[in-house]
């Protein structure tokens, strides 16, 4: 019996000073006619004229201009059925700006069954070339299954314009995988779960790449979004968030839930997998060494999270993904993580009260 199957993953990449100017040229070639275009609310002006000319540079009609002001799915699933009043065998979707409205256009592509291009102007997350959209339901943040975007477009030079704050989010959610692959490891040594070799490999890798040059220049832009969307193939390729979320990404997600006022979820992740690796006892002098390269620890000292949020939030970890082995899953850690937190001196400016 063969093992093999079929894995989606994008067939446009365009990772390059200049891209967002030659989208249209690119829908050109995949014989794309029209698209609607979902992009984030109070995007500046300058991005969304520059993408027009573009389009037009390609002969491609604009169906639909919306702005996506939230994730939420209500939100999505008045778009699809705007959408679906107006069916057209050739419209695709594209998806400009931050995690939010790439999301919801992955989310709305999924539902009406077309292709979509995502074009990121910040990189603060693995989110836009993942096969999952990240929704909120019922008020609650939710991980929703949909297709592999079909291109993925990153113009270095927008997203090296964006806030640095966004940049290092984006550093602390590739490096959570290290925390993550060695979870998914010990899942398999505990109950058995399966480990997809290459995945686990593609995601390890992606991360010691750019740790080899940490630097927010045009280049390290490039680094940073290709070790992110090779993530995001990871997860295509074991039909899972296993090679990207782990123990460190249960504790950002009970932040999301219990704190008034959560960070950036790559600003969370970061430190979580600071403090989660130093439970595992692998991993922590490489982390350490990449946030004091790129002023990661100086942005979480700008806006320091509460310690009483974060023993909150460590208490209900192991129980937001009842059926998702981690290193939490053995016994209660919650004293070890706060003695930690507590006694690191890096993390001393990073906490308060």
């Amino acid at each position: 019996m063969s093992d093999r199957r079929e894995i989606e993953i994008p067939r446009t990449v365009r990772i390059k000073s200049g891209a967002l100017d030659r989208i249209g040229i690119y829908l050109q070639r995949v014989h794309a006619d029209e698209v609607a275009v979902l992009h984030s609310e109070g995007l500046p002006p300058e991005l969304l004229n520059r993408l027009q000319r573009s389009l037009q540079d390609g002969s491609i009609r604009t169906a639909h201009q919306i702005a996506v002001p939230d994730c939420a799915v209500e939100t999505a699933d008045g778009i699809v059925a705007s959408l679906e009043q107006q069916p057209t065998a050739a419209l695709w979707l594209l998806g400009l700006g931050g995690g939010k409205a790439l999301d919801v256009a992955k989310y709305v592509a999924t539902r009406i069954h077309r292709p979509v291009f995502v074009a990121p102007t910040s990189l603060s997350n693995d989110g836009f070339a993942s096969p999952q959209s990240s929704m909120t339901v019922a008020g609650r943040r939710r991980s929703l299954s949909g297709n592999m975007p079909n291109g993925v477009i990153v113009d270095t030079d927008v997203c090296l314009a964006a806030p640095k704050v966004l940049w290092l989010s984006g550093v602390g959610d590739l490096v959570s995988k290290l925390t993550a692959v060695r979870d998914w490891k010990l899942a398999f040594h505990a109950v058995g779960e399966y480990v997809d070799d290459f995945a686990a490999l593609l995601s390890d890798a992606s991360v010691f790449q750019f740790m080899g040059r940490p630097v927010r220049d045009v280049e390290g832009v490039r680094l940073l979004a290709t070790a992110l969307m090779l993530n995001g193939i990871a997860m295509s390729v074991c039909g899972s968030s296993r090679p990207a979320s782990g123990s460190e990404h249960l504790i950002s997600h009970a932040l999301d839930a219990t704190s008034p006022r959560p960070r950036l979820h790559g600003l969370q992740v970061g430190v979580a997998t600071y403090v989660v690796s130093q439970l595992m006892e692998a991993g922590t002098d490489e982390i350490r060494h990449l946030f004091d390269a790129t002023g990661f620890w100086e942005a979480i000292a700008e806006d320091p999270f509460s310690r009483s949020e974060w023993e909150t939030a460590i208490r209900m970890a192991p129980r937001v993904k009842s059926d998702f082995y981690t290193t939490l899953s053995q016994t209660d850690h919650t004293v070890a993580l706060l003695r930690i937190i507590d006694t690191d001196p890096v993390l001393a400016a990073c906490f308060t009260d």
